[in-house]
């Protein structure tokens, strides 16, 4: 069941699938958390891994960057892979005051400047949301890890490097953090009656000198990785 963009066969996925933007850092959780791990795809990179964390099986993958990227991975895996939960373990940029660097965020619905949606055919403006179990136990999972986290909106950007920011405008109706891909996964989720979750670390900060390397990035994310681990093997 290959696709141009994955090489995986029909069944090589677990039903919950946590995907990373960076495929090396699917890899690190593939190394570091997961048993009986095999490589189910290489094609262009974008690396991914079955294994089993605590007995039950799960799926890594990454996403690469932006929108375009994040909708072709999870449209295959919701609808030619039938994998049944996707859940995105990314990096932000915080927003809001209270939201500091390695913070967690889960995000309850997301902003965008994308045109992602125009393709629906929808009149008006939807709205792309968690799925509220997949959040509640991702919740429940941080708030027993006594981690900080924050539940809330984030923007889900089409550019990096804006030459026209309306980030104060999103700051100031509440929005948690800015991120390039979470509307697209929403979406897809809605569309193929499936669920998704996007859960955050803050990596730095809009208003504030707050920032991480690249390299703490790729592997520093622990306790993110558990808590989606934890959820993962709840659905």
């Amino acid at each position: 069941m290959a696709t141009p963009h994955n090489s995986a066969e029909k069944g090589d996925y677990a039903k919950t699938v946590l995907m990373p933007g960076d495929p090396l850092r699917a890899k690190f959780i593939a190394e570091n958390f997961l048993t009986d791990v095999k490589c189910v795809n290489e094609v262009r990179g974008m690396l991914g891994f079955t294994g089993k964390y605590e007995g039950k099986e799960v799926s890594v993958m990454g996403h690469g960057m932006g929108i375009p990227s994040i909708a072709i991975y999870t449209y295959e895996l919701f609808n030619f892979y039938d994998v049944d939960n996707i859940i995105r373990i990314g990096s932000a940029g915080g927003m809001q005051d209270y939201v500091n660097v390695r913070d967690i965020i889960f995000a309850m619905g997301a902003h965008t400047d994308s045109n992602y949606g125009f393709q629906f055919g929808l009149q008006g403006t939807f709205c792309p949301t968690a799925t509220y179990d997949i959040l509640e136990k991702a919740v429940n999972i941080a708030r027993e890890k006594n981690v900080r986290f924050h539940v809330g909106n984030v923007l889900a950007s089409d550019v990096f490097y804006k030459k026209c920011d309306e980030g104060d405008r999103y700051r100031n109706l509440g929005t948690l953090a800015v991120e390039m891909e979470t509307v697209a996964l929403y979406m897809n989720a809605a569309e193929a009656g499936k669920n998704a979750l996007t859960m955050l670390t803050v990596s730095d900060h809009l208003y504030k000198k707050e920032e991480l390397s690249a390299q703490e990035r790729q592997t520093s994310f622990t306790d993110m990785m558990e808590i989606a681990l934890k959820t993962a093997i709840q659905l």
